[in-house]
């Protein structure tokens, strides 16, 4: 039937349903073709598709490897969990490639009515998810500062460029001039905030960074990344990382290379994780309460599944905390050499 009407399975289920937001040209065409063909949608498969599967899904764009060695991850999903499990609901969680796989992955799940809505993660400039997910009727929230501009709800603490500000001036105040920040993907939007707030910073010191290096945020890349940097003419005092995860690489990079933390580098990460306590030297990082940034978008969610959910409104902002891996700045010509 759709392959007759020249679209999808998920437009068929939403002209018949009267949801999502097809053209009224597109959803007669569907329904004169189904007639022209005596097609009716299955009375079975119609009333299980209007009831609720009381499952939420979780799409991550991340290779697999980096799902299970980053623990934020594991915080945000614990998060989730701890509103979803006591009102009965489950959540899917699916690894994708890239855009095109995430698409058509919410395509198929709406067609098939597998999920009553999705968490969204890693904001992008001109996210196509967002309009798609409101063309196919599933309730959505994306995880994020809360700006107002989107198609769905955001969650997320304000000030989203606190922390790292609060990070770059921890650093100046110890003396360092010689910073870099290994980050992430070019085209999220977190990426590109906290980039310009590391830029914004440096600069109303009178400095440039000493290189900014983007990753993929796996274990190798912060390797590959922190190594380049050991190498330059005039090596970085402080090293500010993306995420906690890619912070206990470099560290391991540099003691592998001779150096001490945070004698000869201090390294800053990014969202205060467990395994950041549990390190020697114990992690200086920015807590942005990932558990609780996942309990309030999955409160968000089930709102809009139908829930009776009192809100769960995020206050405060991302803050440095600080510990063991930063220190002043070594004095010129007391680096060790490499």
């Amino acid at each position: 039937m759709a392959s007759a009407a020249g679209v999808s399975t998920a437009a068929v289920s939403q002209a018949f349903n009267g949801t999502g937001r097809l053209s009224e040209a597109t959803r007669r065409r569907i329904l004169d073709t189904a007639a022209g063909l005596g097609w009716s949608p299955s009375a079975t498969a119609t009333a299980l598709r209007s009831a609720r599967t009381r499952t939420l899904a979780l799409v991550v764009r991340r290779p697999t490897d980096v799902l299970g060695a980053d623990p934020h991850f594991s915080e945000l999903i614990t998060g989730i969990e701890g509103e979803l499990a006591p009102r009965g609901y489950g959540l899917l969680l699916h690894l994708v490639g890239d855009v095109a796989e995430e698409s058509a992955l919410y395509e198929r799940l709406a067609a098939e009515s597998r999920v009553d809505g999705a968490v969204l993660t890693d904001a992008r400039a001109d996210d196509p998810r967002p309009p798609l997910l409101r063309r196919l009727g599933l309730p959505a929230v994306l995880l994020g500062s809360p700006d107002g501009g989107c198609e769905v709800p955001t969650v997320g603490l304000g000030e989203q460029g606190a922390g790292i500000r609060e990070a770059v001036a921890h650093l100046l105040a110890l003396g360092h001039r010689r910073i870099a920040y290994v980050t992430g993907p070019a085209e999220l939007l977190h990426t590109r905030l906290r980039g310009s707030v590391v830029l914004a910073e440096l600069a109303a010191a009178g400095l440039s960074p000493s290189a900014v290096l983007h990753t993929d945020f796996t274990e190798g890349a912060a390797v590959r990344a922190t190594d380049e940097l050991l190498a330059l003419p005039e090596r970085p005092t402080a090293v500010v990382y993306a995420n906690d995860s890619m912070a206990v690489c470099g560290i391991g990079a540099a003691q592998r290379a001779g150096l001490r933390v945070p004698d000869d580098l201090s390294v800053v990460g990014y969202d205060d994780l467990p395994l950041g306590r549990w390190l020697h030297p114990r992690l200086t990082t920015v807590d942005q309460q990932v558990q609780r940034v996942g309990a309030a978008a999955a409160r968000v969610l089930l709102a809009q599944c139908g829930e009776d959910v009192p809100p769960a409104p995020l206050e405060g902002r991302p803050r440095l905390v600080v510990r063991d891996s930063t220190a002043r700045a070594a004095r010129p010509g007391t680096l060790p050499s490499l």
